[in-house]
């Protein structure tokens, strides 16, 4: 026999559903205004999005190319994602933020249901909410990165696996949480630390907490866990074996197959070259980046004391998943704040069942409304400052930026931070979290709707590519030197024929390979070049200057510019001007 539902659980029903449709409205608000107004910017952006066209040009999905060069730094799901987006779109000009803003709203989509599931509707809006909010999460998933795409697959690691050991069995999502892992690993290598969990859940099995997957006989589903090599061997195994009978005897692509697989995992770990902070500078990250999520960490701390008491694994295994994941990272010299972004909607779940009582709390509210505030109150005096003509760095940068007047960009912040003031005044400590909900939307929102397009131009480099194509008769070819990715990138965008002679290869041997090859057809050919490689070679005052993009000026010469005989020096004698930059992903 069935029973009826009531007309009150019918319109709780009918309340819940309009709840969680107005919640994703406002993500894909928050997330997702702007998207179509840019173009890819540095310093990850171009570069990922370079490499996903060429693939599709190319062919060569299972060898990733930056110009001439092949790009092992990361594996290739992220491009490949890009490229499928491409595609879709037919080259809509926002393609390649959809893989970050469908990650986004899954990743809140996964948070909600975890929580609804373990505690209640109310709680898991909450949760939701405060993670879509949260600075760090917002900023990376309004980006094209590589970290927003990671963050999915780790939390549907977590989400699937959390599903089995806490509210199982569930063998479905314990197989998916694998493959998931897997897919993470394949992103960006760090998928892998969504089985962390299973450390505080044996844990808690074996001192018999409560809430957890209870210990069962020996079950064959167990080896479900396989799943997790299926996405890594499906991509390693024919790219290693491309590698060693269609391109063997290539000393490029054993390269790329050793870098890939054991440089960019265990040697960027164990001896990284790059961003070297101390064990400690993940806690700054947390209580800056993570906000306003961070703030609620504070009153937490009783909860989560009354809920290990009660040997509770439902706040336990979260939790403790987030520790060992700072305490990997910080173990590490080579340290970024995107490295522990995947903890945060992993935190959400810890706080969830606590955040309904810390909105009530009062001083909880003032914090949060003092925090709205003060952050106003801080993008309004700025830019009173630089209109005022006060804030002298900020405003060159602007004006750099625009290339003329700033005002339109100190407009914006003015804006903004007027906007927010009012926001908070209105809203009052009492609503303190839907005062900081709209500031955050009018924020964001304004900065996609207002700043992208004001600053596409520089931060692109579509400025500057575009007077260089103008200047370049539409049969001729243009050679790049001493590059950056969004150069070729645009060119690629507005249909130019190019050359490149590598990315990584140091400026002076590119500038010489180039010199070498313009000579060979020099009424065809042109140069592209940052303005730091031209002497002694190229007499400056007979090139054309290009313009000014991502802090250097590029100039564009043809034969004529170059001063005969001369042979530019190489790299080991050509000092700061000589030397490949790292890319700083």
């Amino acid at each position: 026999m069935t029973t009826e539902p009531t007309s009150d659980t019918r319109h709780s029903f009918e309340d819940e559903r309009v709840q969680l449709a107005l919640l994703f409205a406002f993500a894909v608000l928050l997330l997702g205004l702007g998207i179509g107004l840019r173009d890819p910017w540095p310093s990850d952006e171009p570069r990922f999005a370079l490499v996903a066209r060429e693939m599709l040009a190319s062919g060569h999905w299972l060898f990733p190319h930056r110009g001439i060069e092949l790009y092992s730094d990361k594996p290739p799901m992220f491009m490949w994602l890009e490229a499928c987006a491409y595609v879709i779109t037919h080259g809509w000009r926002g393609w390649f933020l959809l893989p970050s803003l469908l990650a986004g709203l899954g990743t809140i989509a996964l948070v909600y249901d975890f929580v609804r599931r373990q505690w209640s509707h109310h709680a898991a809006l909450i949760a939701a909410a405060a993670v879509l909010v949260s600075f760090d999460f917002t900023y990376q998933m309004r980006a094209a990165q590589i970290d927003g795409v990671e963050v999915f697959w780790i939390m549907l690691a977590v989400y699937g696996l959390l599903r089995h050991l806490l509210l199982g069995p569930a063998w479905r999502w314990y197989a998916i949480g694998f493959l998931a892992a897997g897919l993470g690993v394949i992103t960006k290598g760090v998928g892998v630390l969504a089985l962390l969990v299973f450390l505080p859940f044996w844990f808690a099995r074996g001192r018999g907490w409560n809430h957890v997957l209870p210990a069962q006989h020996w079950e064959p589903r167990w080896w479900l866990a396989l799943l997790f090599f299926v996405p890594i061997l499906g991509w390693a195994l024919p790219m290693l074996w491309f590698t060693l009978h269609v391109h063997a005897g290539d000393a490029a692509y054993a390269r790329y197959a050793h870098d890939i697989l054991l440089g960019q995992t265990v040697s960027r770990y164990a001896e990284p070259a790059h961003h070297i902070h101390p064990w400690w500078s993940y806690v700054p990250v947390i209580v800056f980046e993570w906000l306003p999520l961070s703030l609620a960490i504070y009153w937490a701390i009783p909860g989560w004391i009354r809920h290990f008491r009660a040997r509770d694994a439902r706040t336990l295994l979260p939790l403790a998943w987030v520790v060992l994941v700072v305490i990997f990272f910080s173990a590490s010299g080579g340290k970024r704040d995107v490295y522990i972004l995947p903890a945060l909607p992993v935190t959400a779940l810890a706080l969830a069942p606590l955040l309904p009582g810390i909105l009530r709390s009062a001083p909880f509210r003032g914090a949060l409304w003092g925090l709205t505030l003060l952050l106003a109150l801080v993008l309004l005096t700025s830019g009173i400052g630089m209109h005022a003509g006060h804030l002298h760095k900020l405003t060159a940068l602007a004006t750099s930026a625009l290339d003329g007047s700033p005002q339109p960009l100190i407009g914006m912040i003015l804006g903004i931070g007027a906007a927010g003031v009012v926001i908070a005044l209105a809203a009052r400590p009492r609503h303190a979290a839907w005062g900081w909900c709209a500031f955050a939307l009018v924020a964001w929102g304004t900065w996609g709707l207002v700043g992208y397009p004001l600053l596409n131009g520089y931060s692109s480099s579509r400025t500057v590519m575009e007077r260089t194509a103008s200047l370049v008769p539409r049969d001729d070819t243009i050679a790049l030197v001493a590059w950056k990715e969004q150069n070729l990138l645009m060119l690629d965008v507005l249909g130019r024929n190019t050359v490149n002679f590598g990315y990584r290869l140091a400026w002076h041997d590119q500038l010489r390979e180039a010199l070498q090859w313009q000579a060979a057809d020099p009424a065809h050919r042109w140069i592209f070049a940052y303005g730091k490689v031209l002497a002694p070679c190229v007499r400056i005052r007979d090139a054309i200057h290009a313009g000014h993009a991502n802090r250097r000026e590029w100039y564009l010469f043809n034969r004529s510019a170059v001063v005969p005989g001369c042979i530019p020096p190489r790299s080991d004698d050509a000092g700061q001007f000589g030397a490949y930059e790292p890319d700083d992903d």
